[in-house]
């Protein structure tokens, strides 16, 4: 892959899963290609089942795709065995879901710092507190490191887990439904911070959703329909 601007890039991408025993297949994406440029925010959005999450899982090493190449950052990442692709989720990959999947009886801080741990070439411990630190600072939780998940509302449980997704700089971050589970308010909050933190952290940005108005903060927007790409 000759462009160095480019970080993330599907081609021909198809994915089935197998339906019942008797074999039956489910074609959920149909010959899928996408570049996204280093830096850039991208929105996906469509209908239930038109195959978004199965794109984001596939741009996350989360699912292998059934047909066509998969290049992170000049890498064709399609051909890497389990243990390379973990270690690429964790150093290069970071993961907003909508459901915040924190640890409940960890702190704030200590739920952020967890993915520091799987960091064979980690920076020592008080180097990554004190990004932590600035970065809980940064979305407005500093008084909040030494709460519980319980004792923080849906807005600051998610603005933990994007934090918790920024600690070992990632290139790429990935965002399935991040507003899904929030009121109103809490997801404009959100929304904004995402596209803020887009730009300060120089950290490439996917958001699947089916919110329009998120969608259509990100500098493009992609639809998905029964499994093919197109302009949103």
């Amino acid at each position: 892959m000759a462009d160095s601007q480019c970080l993330i890039k599907l081609e021909q991408v198809s994915k089935s899963y197998r339906v019942n025993e008797g074999g039956a297949m489910l074609q959920v994406l149909h010959e899928v290609s996408l570049e996204i440029k280093t830096g850039e925010s991208v929105g996906i959005i469509g209908p239930s089942g038109s195959g978004k999450s199965t794109v984001l899982n596939i741009l996350g090493t989360l699912d292998q795709p059934s047909s066509g190449r998969v290049w992170l950052a000049g890498r064709d990442i399609s051909q890497l065995n389990e243990q390379e692709l973990a270690s690429i989720r964790n150093l290069e990959i970071g993961f907003v879901f909508q459901a915040h999947h924190l640890l409940p009886h960890c702190s704030v801080l200590e739920n952020v710092l967890v993915p520091t741990l799987a960091n064979p070439t980690r920076p020592a411990a008080s180097d990554a507190e004190t990004r932590a630190r600035r970065l809980l600072q940064r979305v407005g939780l500093e008084a909040r490191q030494s709460h519980r998940p319980g004792q923080l509302s849906g807005g600051e449980r998610q603005r933990v887990a994007v934090v918790r997704a920024l600690i070992n700089q990632p290139k790429l971050l990935l965002a399935d439904e991040p507003t899904g589970a929030l009121d109103r308010a809490s997801a404009q909050e959100l929304a904004k911070l995402l596209v803020e933190l887009n730009r300060e952290e120089t950290v490439t940005l996917i958001v699947v959703t089916h919110a329009i108005d998120l969608a259509h903060q990100m500098g493009r927007v992609l639809e998905l329909r029964d499994g093919k790409l197109q302009s949103g």
